[in-house]
């Protein structure tokens, strides 16, 4: 038998993880690669964290479009990807919602990123 949306551990939290997609990217090591970050940094809605695996991730704020609005449940649920049905089946560590804070360090603007690579000591800046 199937669970239903209901009997899974994550229906409290109004689909957190359904509300942006995240894609691993290299670790940064070079001063274009920093200013990749920057520049992704400039565009609206979009984040890079770094996980507590060490993995750094391009993050888009952009809900789905099966989730509804006012009940936040999905619409297509006996129809959703793998994906986010092995996401609910398991006991997932890294939620959003039920487990400690995902990220070592995210980054939502150009200054907060630039002061982390301050604090590190990195030398990410072009000269002119």
């Amino acid at each position: 038998m199937s669970k239903s949306h209901h009997d899974l551990p994550c229906f409290e939290c109004k689909a957190m993880c359904c509300r942006y997609l995240a894609m691993e990217i290299d670790r940064p090591t070079s001063k274009r690669e920093y200013d990749q970050i920057r520049w992704f940094l400039l565009h609206r809605n979009v984040f890079v964290f770094i996980d507590h695996d060490k993995a750094w991730y391009l993050e888009f704020e952009t809900p789905c479009e099966a989730l509804d609005p006012d009940t936040h449940h999905c619409t297509k649920y006996d129809e959703r990807p793998r994906i986010c049905r092995e996401h609910g089946e398991q006991d997932v560590p890294e939620c959003d919602f039920h487990g400690e804070e995902p990220h070592i360090a995210r980054f939502a603007t150009t200054d907060e990123f630039e002061a982390y690579l301050e604090r590190k000591g990195i030398d990410w800046r072009w000269k002119s």
